[in-house]
């Protein structure tokens, strides 16, 4: 989906030095349906993206794209087509086309590592937010909202005008490693890729289209990417990944539920009863994403290694160059070590992630229903004792749910 103000690039001589995108775009897997049941994937529409993309990019009047919202798989690639882009802070950018058993097919394999480097880019296969696409090289600048297409236009002038460079991402080699180095990355990721994903192939592919552009150029890439593209459109794992993807988006559509038109509660506040390996985990990834946190721990010793190991985990992205030092203390400022309940009255939801003992359980959420307002959420981080035999010595059992983490992300909540 496109929202366009386009001039030009070329053909219109007497029109202003300005090619503006307003870009909505994602990537649409409806689409992706289509082309498997109905054989429309075909070569044909690959090559009119990268046509489109290559005049874009070389056309004789500057296009810069200004992007708010989400910018999702051909989205990006159409958007890394412009010689610049500008997003807000909230856009979301990358591309997410392995989690569906194919890789980008618009050119994304090859400009991607030109715009980010070599090593960001085969991380990115997750939405990154505005800000982090501006410290990885990916958007030229972030404005509000409402200085989004102003400073679009700005900045096609003044590239126009040479006042700013015009840069062309596909022929950009300042971000690409040395060979030698680009291919000890590459072996790298696919030593990953077994590691994690040993029955899949895509994610090899991917980065075979990616070396083929780095060692035989961008347009030998893209060639190979279309190629590539084509076959795992038609591969058993794309077709199952794809049914997968709409099974889960079919889980946020509940009769009785979803249809009536029930707000979900804002959490703002949560706090963690447990600083173990579990608890000191989504104490972690709670706090990545924004939340404020307060980590409960029965003493000082275990809580001060509870925090620690939340440090720690931040510490490791900072190293692996996930987080700035900046981000860093941003993020390590939004939880608090406390060793009662006093600072739970006012949290929206309370995770308990101690040992599996029923007792215990039993005690936290009473002294919890105590301590909380009535509109907390109280979450059981256990996956094998009933959550009705936790509850059974409250009254709150129509508040008290189960939520399974796995490597500290959410899989699936189940009520009492």
């Amino acid at each position: 989906m496109t929202r366009s103000s386009t001039l030009g690039p070329a053909s219109l001589p007497f029109v202003n030095p300005l090619v503006l995108l307003k870009l909505y775009y994602f990537f649409h897997v409806d689409l992706l349906f289509t082309a498997m049941t109905t054989g429309l994937g075909s070569k044909h529409g690959c090559e009119s993206v990268h046509i489109l993309s290559n005049t874009m990019e070389t056309a004789r009047k500057p296009s810069v794209a200004a992007i708010d919202g989400v910018a999702l798989g051909g989205g990006l690639e159409v958007a890394m087509a412009c010689n610049a882009r500008i997003s807000t802070s909230t856009t979301q950018l990358g591309l997410p086309e392995l989690q569906l058993g194919i890789i980008p097919g618009g050119g994304g394999t090859q400009r991607l590592p030109r715009l980010v480097g070599l090593t960001k880019a085969l991380e990115m296969m997750l939405p990154v937010h505005g800000e982090e696409a501006h410290n990885l090289g990916l958007v030229d600048a972030i404005v509000p909202r409402d200085e989004l297409l102003e400073n679009a236009r700005q900045k096609a002038l003044d590239i126009y005008a040479r006042r700013k460079p015009w840069v062309s991402s596909l022929y950009r080699t300042d971000k690409i490693e040395p060979l030698g180095e680009a291919r000890e990355i590459l072996n790298f990721a696919r030593a990953q890729a077994r590691k994690q994903a040993p029955n899949l192939q895509h994610p090899h592919v991917c980065i075979d289209v990616i070396e083929e552009g780095i060692v035989s150029g961008p347009h030998a890439g893209i060639l190979k990417e279309s190629d590539a593209f084509q076959v795992l459109l038609k591969t058993d794992i794309c077709k199952s990944l794809v049914h997968l993807f709409f099974a889960q988006c079919g889980t946020t559509k509940v009769p009785g539920v979803t249809d009536l038109g029930l707000k979900p509660k804002q959490i703002r506040t949560v706090a963690i009863v447990g600083g173990g390996l579990m608890g000191s985990g989504i104490a972690t990834a709670l706090i990545l994403n924004g939340y404020q946190v307060f980590l409960k721990e029965v003493n000082q010793k275990f809580l001060d290694a509870g925090l620690g190991r939340v440090k720690v985990n931040l510490t490791s992205s900072v190293k692996k160059g996930k987080l700035t030092k900046e981000k860093f203390e941003k993020t390590i400022s939004r939880i608090t070590g406390v060793l009662d309940y006093e600072s739970f009255k006012d949290v929206d939801m309370v995770i308990e992630a101690v040992v599996d003992n029923v007792s215990l359980k039993q005690e936290i959420f009473s002294d919890l229903e105590k301590y909380c307002s009535p509109n907390c959420i109280l979450v059981s981080n256990t996956s094998t004792i009933d959550l009705n035999l936790i509850g059974e010595k409250t009254k709150s059992h129509d508040r008290i749910i189960g939520a399974h983490f796995f490597r500290y992300k959410f899989l699936t909540f189940f009520a009492a």
